[in-house]
């Protein structure tokens, strides 16, 4: 078989180099002649065959050669997609930096009767219940004890304790904080505003102490009265999203959706009196 295999290889290149001086002596020629034509139509087919199999050994050769060049090409590509990846992370940090900012700012326009201090959350305690936060302002800014934290959102808290650089807010969250509040549809102010939570541990907060003849619905807003002075008047909490009659039924409660978000703020405004009293522990609005 080998011996054959010897022959039919000799064979080939014999007449392909046959074949190559018959077509130089023809190339003076206009016409080839029977015997050349007729070797062509053997040796071309088989010509084809080399050629082609050469060419795909010279490509996977290349290939190979070529890898250590797309292993470079691709560790850069994925080096650069990393910082892409991070740019625009930041970019978008800093473009609802930019928005919160913004809608803080317009609304401090808006509510003008008071001063304002922007402050960043640097701390939070009560765990999934964020019943408190630490900002970066004190009583060096002029932040005090009483003192309302809102967002443009609506109200967040109040301030509990203060230092120097630092001060800690209770959260509505908390359900030791009471805010007197009113239906925004109706004006009715005697309702008291208490955080809860559901089954779920979602923050809500309840309405309570509305009288049977109420006109509360679903939907309505929440919003502080101003009663007692320990808040300003007309600051957002948030939404009425169902009705309860109480066990003695003389009395209505509204289950309320606050419109801040208190797992994802990150900065508030101090609402801070023009004219505050000479004694700080009494802070009213």
């Amino acid at each position: 078989m080998k011996f054959f295999k010897n022959k039919l290889t000799v064979t080939i290149i014999v007449l392909s180099v046959t074949f190559l001086i018959l077509i130089t002596q023809s190339a003076e020629r206009s016409r080839i002649s029977f015997v050349e034509s007729g070797i062509g139509s053997v040796v071309n087919p088989v010509q084809g065959v080399f050629y082609k199999v050469n060419k795909k050994i010279r490509n996977s050769i290349g290939f190979v050669l070529n890898i250590p060049d797309v292993k470079r090409e691709n560790v850069k590509l994925k080096s650069e997609n990393s910082k892409l990846e991070s740019q625009l992370v930041e970019y978008k940090s800093l473009k609802d930096e930019n928005e919160r900012l913004r809608k803080m700012l317009n609304f401090r326009n808006q509510r003008s009767e008071y001063n304002y201090v922007g402050a960043d959350i640097v701390g939070k305690s009560g765990g999934n219940y964020l019943d408190e936060f630490t900002i970066n302002k004190g009583s060096n800014d002029g932040v005090f004890k009483g003192m309302i934290a809102i967002t443009n959102e609506g109200l967040v808290g109040q301030v509990t304790a203060t230092g120097g650089s630092w001060s800690t807010v209770q959260s509505l969250s908390n359900e030791n904080l009471a805010v007197s509040a009113m239906v925004d549809s109706t004006k009715e102010n005697s309702g008291v505003v208490k955080g809860i939570k559901d089954s779920q541990n979602n923050i809500l907060a309840k309405l309570y102490f509305l009288p049977m003849d109420s006109k509360i619905k679903e939907k309505d807003i929440i919003l502080t009265s101003g009663l007692g002075r320990m808040y300003p008047k007309g600051i957002r909490i948030g939404e009425v999203t169902s009705i309860e009659i109480d066990k003695g039924k003389v009395m209505k409660n509204a289950i309320i959706k606050p419109y801040v978000d208190l797992r994802k703020i990150e900065e508030v405004f101090i609402v801070i009196p023009k004219n505050m009293p000479e004694n700080k522990e009494e802070v009213k609005y």
